[in-house]
């Protein structure tokens, strides 16, 4: 039993399943995403920076499938708060859209 507690302990670590906060199912993240009604303020770097954080808390919570679009576009929304006015470029614009479409098919 030794030998076998440090990869229950790696396992349970990789799938960030022991003692976090429980994820929701694929349907429920797909339920909870489409009654999400966050709208950011101010302007528009202060808005990439809310949308960012959001993102990234929504993240946190839903299933992991739909998780890694979400957590992308959280990374490409915080590339986009870090700039001094708050603007998508066109590589940035392209990636949210590719990972809004993946979500799409999840929750189809």
């Amino acid at each position: 039993m030794k030998k076998l507690l440090p990869a229950v302990v790696i396992s349970c670590l990789l799938l960030a399943g022991c003692g976090g906060t429980p994820r929701m199912s694929v349907g429920e993240s797909c339920t909870f995403l489409q009654g999400d009604t966050f709208k950011p303020t101010g302007n528009q770097q202060q808005q990439a920076e809310q949308i960012a954080n959001h993102y990234q808390e929504v993240a946190d919570k839903v299933a992991p499938e739909v998780a890694d679009p979400i957590q992308k576009m959280a990374d490409v929304m915080k590339q986009v708060a870090g700039t001094s006015l708050g603007n998508k470029n066109q590589e940035q614009v392209a990636e949210l859209t590719k990972q809004n479409n993946r979500i799409g098919e999840i929750c189809k």
